[in-house]
């Protein structure tokens, strides 16, 4: 008998993201005449970096000769990718990862989704709260999650960790043990990070407990601050409970060309089952491999040229987020993150959800965010704004905000 995964009917309504979707076509098909500015989805305005792009020229050109001509990428990924990688993401801040721990994918969100695979059902996962969506609704339609509770807004078998204004945005180690533990440094939505001590006590409580660190580091090309690791594996004892999932997306603008990697040390064990070898199965039975245009494409990121290029996109963006800080400050909101990430985490005002926040600024500003809700129970109350908007829209944004918050003045 034909049956389907019922545990996809146990998630609450579409995806976030689909949601604010929808409410903006709506609105914009009611008033045509209004320009909306989104600083809502984390999706980058910048072209790629020249030297990535004559990298891509390069690739295509060699594809177009049968001399040069590949057929199927080797599915963990080319070695001069791989090399690439350790060398500039990881030796460079004195992480002992080798390349054949490398396994290039199509990018994070997918990895992030994906790896839950190799875990049994019964595992319990741990989260932040709030959260990228991704991590609980992977684990949701694995039927690991338990029941949802419209009232609460959680998961019966997930253990969330409340992440406040109260705590620094910073997660208090859970009562209830975990399997699992998603952490997202720095974090989206937040836009706050971990020091290296607050990160060295999530690694020794893995270790201690035989849980494991999924460790998404998307972000990691905006830290800022000294004392904030760039990866989990400059904290002694990780490489033994903690697997790390970067992106190109938002570091070299990759989100329409799809690239990203996870790192699965080989010390990693689970009941004397190393994770290495089942994600190395996993990754070659499900997927063919990143493109070879596209994988060129990342190894140029690490030129001197590609560096200097992409490290000034990123400043760009940063810039942007010091932009929204000064201009929601200005019109006196409590607002955070924005320092180490291209997302600032804001509270909205007295009295207002974060969907009505929503749709205030959609009618009266114009300008669309991400409702704190949307990731989790204690992102209510709160609502979240991206840097990767050009500078103009994003200045422009702060004035329409302004002027609807009772601050009207002129930015610059």
């Amino acid at each position: 008998m034909l049956t389907i995964n019922e545990n996809y009917l146990k998630l609450p309504g579409s995806y976030l993201f689909s949601d604010i979707a929808k409410k903006v076509a709506a609105y914009q098909k009611a008033h045509p005449d209004r320009e909306i500015i989104r600083l809502g989805i984390g999706d980058v305005t910048q072209p790629i970096a020249p030297a990535i792009v004559e990298a891509l020229h390069r690739a295509v050109d060699e594809m177009g000769d049968a001399g040069t001509f590949r057929g199927y990428a080797p599915d963990l990924g080319y070695d001069f990718l791989r090399e690439a990688i350790v060398e500039n993401d990881y030796r460079a801040w004195g992480c002992a990862v080798e390349a054949d721990e490398i396994f290039v994918s199509d990018g994070a969100k997918s990895d992030c989704g994906n790896i839950q695979e190799i875990f049994g059902p019964d595992c319990r996962i741990a989260v932040c709260d709030p959260v990228y969506p991704v991590y609980v609704d992977s684990n949701v339609m694995a039927g690991r999650a338990g029941t949802y509770d419209p009232a609460t807004g959680k998961w019966s078998r997930v253990i969330y960790m409340p992440c406040t204004a109260e705590n620094g945005f910073v997660p208090e180690l859970p009562k209830e043990r975990p399997d699992l533990i998603y952490l997202c440094v720095p974090n989206n939505p937040t836009g706050t990070a971990l020091t290296r001590d607050q990160l060295a006590v999530w690694v020794n409580y893995a270790n201690e407990n035989g849980a494991v660190i999924l460790y998404d580091a998307a972000y990691e090309a905006y830290i800022t601050e000294q004392d904030v690791p760039h990866s989990i594996y400059e904290i002694s004892g990780a490489r033994t409970c903690a697997v790390e999932f970067r992106s190109f997306s938002k570091k070299a603008g990759f989100t329409g060309l799809r690239l990203g990697f996870t790192v699965v040390p080989k010390d990693l064990t689970c009941g004397g089952t190393a994770l290495h070898g089942l994600w190395a199965r996993r990754h070659g039975t499900k997927f063919n491999g990143a493109p070879y245009i596209v994988q060129r494409a990342g190894e140029a990121v690490y030129s001197a040229e590609g560096k200097r290029q992409v490290e000034a996109q990123v400043a760009c963006y940063m810039e942007n987020a010091r932009v929204i800080l000064q201009g929601l400050k200005e019109a006196d909101c409590t607002v955070f993150g924005g320092v180490n990430s291209p997302y600032i985490w804001l509270k909205t005002p007295e009295g207002m959800t974060s969907w009505q926040f929503f749709d205030f600024l959609l009618e009266n500003a114009n300008v669309v965010g991400t409702p704190g809700s949307g990731f989790g129970p204690s992102g209510e109350g709160y609502f979240r704004l991206t840097a990767f908007g050009t500078a103009e829209n994003t200045a422009r944004a702060m004035e329409r905000m302004r002027k609807v918050l009772g601050r009207p003045k002129s930015f610059s």
